[in-house]
């Protein structure tokens, strides 16, 4: 059944192999394009997953995240939160394709701006081809015979423990950011096969009035690691 839940960073989430199924406005032939910009209803995102939740025929997990709003200013405060605690490439493109549509219709709507001659300030050039070959030099440079004394060693050793001690550092003051975070959003799980499961999520769609609908549907034989993510008044992961 569908239930507005928090979603929050379990301590003990492990990776996890499933499939991932993505609704929102601009996937091709879903969305509705307008003048205006581009929409899509929470009835017909669902729908629209319950076709390929229809195929599965074997014993399944499903866990299908929804957000949605009535005005885009809505729908990107309920995405942006959602984003940020769980960054899947369906969120964050849809997060930067709303953003695009809504900077174009505000462009339109001013007068362009002339371009100034002369060229643009420097900025530091570094690509991935030349980041290889500048690493390769220097790793020849220092196996190079006689290029680094005992104390030379000992100094370099010295700088690496305290750059490991900050990159760790780093690491456990980004993984309590994290866990600080929550968002929320309509949440529906389930368990079984495609039949049972798809008149389940027809039941009770959430939301029906909005315009602005982002949807991920998870199917794994295990997603308890994601059902651990889901907080509702009545226990903590569902």
């Amino acid at each position: 059944m569908w239930k507005r839940a928090t979603i929050a960073l379990n301590p003990d989430v492990s990776e996890l192999a499933c499939s991932i199924s993505a609704a929102h406005p601009w996937v091709y032939g879903l969305g509705q394009k307008t003048e205006n910009g581009v929409y899509l209803s929470p009835a017909n995102a669902v729908t629209w997953l319950a076709e390929k939740m229809a195929s599965l025929t074997d014993n399944t997990e499903v866990v299908i995240l929804m957000v949605t709003g009535q005005t885009h200013e809505e729908f990107m405060a309920n995405l942006d939160p959602l984003t940020a605690v769980f960054p899947v490439p369906a969120f964050t493109q849809v997060s930067r394709l709303a953003r695009s549509a809504a900077e174009l219709a505000t462009v339109k709507m001013q007068i362009p701006a002339k371009v100034p001659n002369g060229l643009p300030l420097a900025v530091p050039l570094s690509v991935q081809t030349t980041r290889i070959m500048s690493s390769a030099a220097a790793v020849a440079s220092a196996a190079a015979p006689g290029s680094m004394s005992l104390s030379g060693l000992k100094a370099s050793l010295a700088d690496f423990m305290a750059q490991r001690a900050g990159l760790l550092s780093e690491i456990a003051e980004a993984a309590g950011e994290l866990a600080g975070k929550s968002a929320s959003a309509w949440v529906f799980t389930s368990t079984g096969s495609g039949t049972g499961m798809v008149r389940e999520l027809l039941t009770d769609i959430p939301a029906v009035s909005s315009i602005y609908t982002a949807a991920i549907m998870l199917t794994g034989s295990d997603l308890s690691s994601i059902r651990g993510m889901i907080h509702d008044r009545d226990h903590t992961g569902a």
